[in-house]
């Protein structure tokens, strides 16, 4: 299931990386065309334009193509048995990029699952310094949790049961809270103690 959310998160901004570059390259073959053009013949405003959408293409290649190195190395950090450091972490990416990669791993077990992920996170909060491998561990448990009860759920409803997973971050002083919701049927008495 996680390899399968990780191959479907790596995917997206890679999908992006080939786009933006075929079409720079289509923008610079126009570009050369523009300017095979005798002197007075040439749109000089065009040229222009063509070259700053070339520099926009390969600012959004770059963005992607570091998303696609971010989502590797969190997912080596997350393989490896981690020296139990505490690092400097973005909290926040972290906790949406396992929810991201939990969503995705759980669609791939069970492609009838409609469920939508929201969240609710706070921007002053930052780098925490934190052990990456043991966090990551404990939210991609807890959403895999969340959406697998969601979906049980959604297989046993008729009405109009709109599976819902809500994270939310919350620093608290000098605390950092994480909240994972669903509305699953929640844990049974039996059990929840």
């Amino acid at each position: 299931e996680l390899t399968a959310g990780i191959a479907h998160e790596i995917q997206n901004p890679l999908n992006f990386v080939t786009n933006f570059s075929e079409v720079s390259k289509e923008i610079i073959e126009e570009l050369k065309a523009e300017r095979s053009k005798v002197k007075g013949e040439r749109d000089e405003v065009l040229e222009e334009e063509l070259l700053d959408d070339v520099v926009q293409n390969l600012e959004k290649i770059n963005h992607h193509g570091k998303r696609a190195a971010d989502i590797v190395k969190g997912m080596l950090q997350h393989s490896q048995k981690g020296s139990g450091q505490k690092e400097p972490t973005d909290l926040n990416a972290m906790a949406e990029e396992y929810l991201r990669l939990s969503y995705h791993g759980c669609l791939a077990k069970d492609i009838t699952l409609n469920a939508s992920f929201v969240t609710d996170l706070d921007k002053s909060i930052g780098n925490v310094n934190l052990v990456q491998q043991d966090i990551s561990r404990v939210l991609l448990n807890l959403y895999n949790n969340a959406f697998y009860v969601v979906a049980e759920r959604q297989k046993k409803e008729t009405g109009e049961y709109e599976p819902t997973v809500t994270v939310t971050t919350k620093r608290k002083g000098e605390c950092i809270e994480i909240s994972v919701k669903d509305n699953g049927y929640g844990i049974p008495e039996s059990i929840k103690e």
